[in-house]
């Protein structure tokens, strides 16, 4: 009888898992918005950037019908674990301690940070002792934010923000004296922009950037991972990057 019963419940078991296993047909990703050029609104409001439109190839190579969901920074890891969105397109860089919470897809590009000023500010980056006194912005959470916490917070006062454009804002109006994002984007909000410079060289963080999911969701990643490759094969990738960048971003 116990020989039954276990049969009978494993074979239940097997039913429910079938009746729950995810087809992947629908995803939800999300952005944080703005974060020029990668994920931004045009003004008439349109979802666009470099992620955007490689998340809708991707979603055309899955054949998923796929919701883009705006997400600030900070909410992200948690809202994801919530199950508020099933994966984050969001210039996410790998790094271990993300790596403890998240699955991965394998990175699909990368970029280096860079030091920004306006162009009466004039200092050598490499020199940490330069640097004292100073205020420098950084995007909270980011591999920027620990890259400057950890090399400079000792010598100047590191100030952390919730958007790129924010940070911008207190640049412009004189509240900061550097900041520190990513070379995208700091090109395209404030190279922009007339009275600014680039300090320095890029510094090259992280293990590049890749879609972020739940650890439990691996048959999502695999489809992840198989559909941005076909992409980057078929030269759909390069469109859209050239479509955005005048160099190569992918890894």
């Amino acid at each position: 009888m116990k020989n039954l019963l276990i049969a009978a419940g494993c074979a239940l078991a097997l039913v429910a898992g079938t009746v729950q296993a995810k087809d992947w047909e629908e995803i939800r990703i999300a952005f944080d918005v703005p974060y020029e050029p990668f994920e931004y609104k045009t003004a008439d409001g349109e979802l666009t950037g470099f992620e955007v439109d490689l998340a809708r190839a991707m979603c055309d190579e899955l054949k998923a019908d796929c919701t883009f969901v705006i997400q600030d920074w900070d909410g992200m890891i948690p809202g994801l674990l919530a199950r508020k969105f099933d994966a984050i397109m969001s210039s996410m860089s790998i790094t271990e301690e993300r790596a403890e919470r998240v699955l991965f897809s394998e990175p699909y590009y990368n970029t280096p940070g860079a030091w920004f000023a306006r162009e009466s500010v004039d200092v050598d980056v490499t020199d940490k002792s330069a640097l004292e006194g100073m205020s420098i912005g950084v995007q909270r959470g980011t591999t920027m934010d620990n890259y400057v916490t950890e090399n400079f917070s000792d010598v100047a006062s590191v100030k952390r923000y919730t958007t790129a454009d924010d940070m911008v804002l207190d640049l412009e109006g004189q509240r900061l004296d550097l900041v520190f994002v990513d070379f995208p984007v700091g090109e395209q909000t404030i190279l922009s922009r007339d009275g600014y410079h680039q300090v320095g060289e890029p510094v090259k963080l992280g293990q590049g950037v890749g879609v972020a999911m739940r650890k439990r969701d691996k048959d999502l990643a695999a489809m992840v991972n198989k559909a941005l490759a076909t992409l980057k094969e078929d030269g759909t990738y390069d469109t859209i990057m050239e479509k955005y960048f005048a160099y190569d971003i992918k890894m």
